[in-house]
């Protein structure tokens, strides 16, 4: 951990004797530098390239493939270009609030990443609140979407930010009650706390520690995706109806924190689906794995973000493959099948930690061998697709 890392350096000397406080504040600004800087602006730039990438995949298309080799640069030219761009201010747009809403939703999101555990050292602080923490700091993108579709003027612009209001305040009931599914298992809000309670192989996860928490896997991951203005609830920024949403009037440097934090959520999303449901950094004590925290740790780094990566794809899929919803949908979903679905989970959850507190062995290995079969089946489903079109290619009379 950065604290006890922080008081060696106190204790022999190091740091000549600064006080503690001073120090403590010193290491999580640089910790918190390198995080942002290092990770957070790379991994939004590389997945706008990534996505773009996989849609074209999708829709038989080559995609970004000029700018460096594959294209794989190319998300650094258009940020340097948007940069580059002169920012417009409309206007009869409240200037101040205008300016403001692109910093609001750029700082709920960084700061999410305070609580982030990358490995068993690899986390800037671990909150005892680290879970409500998250949540509570990525809400506050909403707010500056809300604040930018007001300050805009602009009747599309302020749908969209009405849109999204309405969609985290729907969406955060059952996300919060699928959470506390495994919160009532743990007894810790803490996300080291939670992923410590796990162990690296599936059937330690808690998404097959019993039949609540495998259905409340899939609701948070939907509740997440509606919260995350991704589609299909990509509704407040709905190109086809409102123009680019909240973010008509938005032009240079500012348009480019939105797309930022769009596609740097992907990343928070499946970071915490990951710590809740599935093992989080655990790795298998391989001999003399433990022995050197370097190796360990940058082992258990590695498997947290190729997991975390892997449903940053997904999401990407999902988008390239699934139709926007209506509004009335969205709210349907939500209020008349996500919430009582949460509910009972979350009720059947305290019950069957009430029974069998230290789990039920049989059940998580049942959930286990089901998820393993769903993984496999839907794998088998894309093969047949892709042989087919590959068939149908070669035996088509245009060919």
């Amino acid at each position: 951990m950065l604290q006890q890392f922080l008081d060696s350096l106190i204790a022999d000397g190091t740091l000549g004797g600064m006080p503690r406080d001073v120090a403590y504040l010193i290491g999580m600004l640089g910790a918190g530098a390198l995080v942002v800087f290092g990770f957070v602006l790379n991994i939004s730039g590389v997945t706008t390239f990534v996505e773009r990438r996989v849609w074209a995949r999708i829709q038989s298309r080559i995609g970004p493939n000029r700018v460096g080799p594959q294209g794989i640069l190319q998300w650094l030219a258009d940020g340097i270009k948007l940069l580059m761009k002169e920012e417009a201010i409309p206007f009869a747009a409240d200037s101040a609030l205008f300016k403001l809403a692109p910093f609001v939703v750029t700082v709920g999101f960084i700061t999410a990443f305070v609580a982030v555990p990358f490995s068993s050292a690899l986390v800037i602080a671990d909150l005892n609140l680290g879970i409500l923490y998250i949540t509570s700091m990525t809400s506050l993108v909403v707010v500056g979407i809300m604040i930018a579709g007001w300050a805009s003027n602009n009747k599309w612009s302020l749908i969209g930010g009405i849109r999204a209001a309405a969609q985290i305040v729907s969406y955060e009931i059952p996300a919060a009650l699928s959470i506390f599914t495994v919160i009532l298992i743990t007894g810790t809000l803490s996300m080291q706390g939670i992923i410590q309670q796990q162990g690296w192989g599936p059937w330690d996860w808690f998404i097959f520690h019993s039949p609540f928490t495998f259905v409340g896997f899939f609701i948070t991951f939907v509740s997440l995706l509606a919260e995350g203005n991704r589609t299909p609830f990509d509704l407040p920024e709905a190109e086809s109806e409102l123009v680019a949403g909240f973010v008509t009037e938005y032009s240079g440097a500012r348009y480019l924190f939105f797309f930022l934090v769009e596609w740097g959520n992907l990343y928070v999303i499946s970071a915490i689906l990951v710590t809740l449901f599935l093992g989080g950094w655990q790795v298998p004590m391989i001999p003399g794995l433990a022995e050197s925290p370097f190796w360990l740790n940058l082992t258990q780094a590695v498997t947290f973000i190729v997991k975390s990566y892997a449903g940053v794809i997904t999401m990407m899929w999902i988008r390239a493959t699934l139709p926007r919803v209506r509004v009335d949908q969205l709210m349907s979903t939500c209020w008349k099948y996500l919430l009582p679905i949460a509910f009972v989970n979350f009720m059947g959850t305290a019950l069957w930690v009430l029974i069998w507190p230290e789990g039920f062995r049989f059940a998580e290995l049942a959930l286990t061998l089901l998820g393993f079969s769903m993984v496999v089946y839907f794998f088998y489903r894309v093969v047949f697709h892709l042989r087919r079109s590959g068939a149908e290619l070669t035996f088509s009379p245009l060919s």
